[in-house]
């Protein structure tokens, strides 16, 4: 039986992938983030969308598998690159530095990133993802205003 809130906390699968499924989760929201950018309505209307449900499937998921922030729950990573490129010009080089920025922060939690994955449940899944896009968010916009 396929279980809705799995389908969209591992993203259709992604999730299942063997080996970086975070990693594989962020490249599949890079696809769509790029194919949005230029609507930006429509980018954080499905931001929005994509974080609400993916609070409320991950938490699902966490609860129904008694497993914590489970790796397989890759929502979290797909939605929130949309964080990363807002008010970002697509450029090559910003979507590389970005997306390598994104990673790190959300592979090594600088604070208080980790606080917020401590918190636990779906939110806490979700939120710990969207500072460390933050974080990348702003070195764009500070390699931006330097002109970098």
């Amino acid at each position: 039986m396929i279980k809705k809130h799995e389908l969209i906390a591992t993203v259709l699968g992604i999730g299942h992938l063997p080996v970086i499924s975070g990693t594989w989760g962020s490249l599949a929201g890079l696809v769509l983030c790029l194919l949005l950018h230029k609507y930006t309505l429509l980018y954080f209307m499905v931001f929005a969308a994509l974080f609400a449900f993916g609070g409320i499937s991950a938490a699902a998921v966490e609860k129904e598998d008694a497993v914590k922030d489970p790796t397989y729950v890759v929502i979290d990573e797909f939605a929130c690159i949309f964080l990363v490129f807002a008010f970002v010009p697509v450029s090559t080089a910003y979507v590389i530095t970005g997306f390598i920025l994104y990673r790190v922060f959300d592979i090594v939690k600088p604070p208080p990133i980790r606080l917020l994955e401590n918190k636990g449940g779906g939110w806490g899944i979700m939120f710990d993802d969207a500072m460390a896009a933050v974080y990348a968010n702003l070195m764009l916009q500070g390699m931006r205003l330097l002109g970098v």
